[in-house]
């Protein structure tokens, strides 16, 4: 039989022995070349010095983010006076961490103390409206947990007193404003790095660890669900990156694929946004395998007209250690940035707005519109039958 070679080629490149065949061509070929990613260690810059100071408070820490917000507002120039918690375990961790905290003996003492100027709360997410509400009503600025309030009625009421008061109600976005690749990130988009930015995609995975968990945590009447929750982080990031002020849903859905002992808990969500000139998907689950060195892979991925970058946030699987990865390509080249360095400034932005009445840290429209979309995704997402 005669050998057609030009036959065997065409065949063999769609089998396995082809893809193995063509496994073997250079990567220069393909235009690849691993060695010709350039890698930047963005360099630590002086912290600015810290020129105002504030006096706060916390009510309520069912969630560990008040740990990260806490640091926040220190590093910023806020000194931290009294803490009120209804847990007394919740508390002892607190107070070790945090000694010269007065322990306050009901949310009222600090309410009605006039030389507190901020209140932050991560009590169970059901109760943060609730919390801030009284708070802007003494005449204090609030910095809450995400998710920041839970449905429409919440929602509504917070929008109305925040007017009324003119205080500020402030949401801690941790995976944008906490992550020192995110606010890399913001710098480069700033800059123009990969144009104009047309679509953002971000990727929230958990790992779930259901002995861990509290019993508010299964229920999305105290915890908001997941789109809610979690999903209101990439919210943020969505209407940030892509400078959108204006956003509604696309479409939604929710499941719960592996968590039968709390069948109205949901372990799988996405949705898709839309602005007038970007789009966005996000994706969040709680299917981290026990494999990963982290508790979720969290990525961010930013498409512009010129480029595009992603985030690595909290791990690289590829082997670089620990977070805050940042890759950038562009017309020119691939570059690969260690943002370890990089300087959060959320607390000390939040601090000098509090003193001037500014919106430095966050301008309070976007702080409320994340979580109109991620409320409003939450409450029409289409409920994936698992059975």
């Amino acid at each position: 039989m005669e050998f057609n070679r030009r036959k065997f080629l065409r065949k063999g490149a769609t089998s396995v022995a082809g893809l193995a065949a063509t496994a073997m061509i250079p990567q220069s070929m393909h235009g690849f070349n691993p060695e010709k990613i350039r890698e930047i260690k963005v360099q630590a810059t002086d912290r600015p010095k810290v020129k105002k100071k504030i006096r706060f408070s916390v009510i309520g820490i069912n969630h560990g983010h008040i740990y990260g917000m806490v640091d926040s507002l220190i590093a910023g120039g806020g000194t931290l006076v009294a803490v009120y918690a209804k847990e007394p375990e919740l508390l002892k961790n607190f107070i070790r961490k945090y000694p010269n905290a007065k322990i306050a003996k009901s949310e009222l003492e600090i309410i009605e103390d006039n030389s507190i100027q901020l209140v932050a709360s991560a009590a169970i997410p059901v109760e943060r409206a609730p919390i801030g509400i009284k708070v802007m009503k003494s005449g204090k600025d609030y910095m809450s947990d995400k998710p920041g309030m839970l449905t429409f009625d919440q929602f509504n009421e917070v929008k109305k007193v925040q007017k009324e008061t003119g205080r500020i109600y402030s949401i801690a976005y941790s995976e944008r404003l906490d992550n020192s690749a995110s606010v890399m990130a913001e710098k480069l988009v700033l800059e123009g790095a990969i144009g104009k930015v047309i679509q953002t995609i971000g990727l929230g995975p958990h790992r779930m660890q259901p002995e861990n968990r509290p019993e508010w945590f299964f229920n999305p009447e105290k915890s908001g669900g997941i789109l809610c929750d979690i999903g209101s982080h990439q919210c943020d990031q969505f209407l940030f990156y892509t400078n959108s002020t204006n956003a509604e849903v696309s479409t939604s859905q929710i499941g719960n694929f592996d968590t039968p002992d709390f069948p109205n808990y949901q372990d799988f969500g996405d949705m898709m946004v839309r602005s007038g000139h970007a789009t966005g998907y996000i994706r969040i689950d709680w299917f981290t395998p026990n494999g990963l060195e982290s508790w979720g892979d969290g990525r961010t991925f930013i498409l512009g007209t010129e480029g595009y970058i992603e985030m690595r946030k909290y791990i690289d699987i590829s082997g670089r250690p620990q977070g805050n990865h940042l890759f950038l390509v562009d017309q020119k080249e691939t570059k690969y940035f260690d943002c370890s360095n990089v300087h959060k400034p959320y607390g000390e932005r939040l601090v000098s707005d509090v003193v001037n009445r500014t919106e430095t840290a966050m301008i309070q429209d976007h702080c409320f519109l994340a979580m109109e979309l991620a409320i409003h995704a939450q409450e029409k997402a289409f409920r994936l039958n698992m059975g």
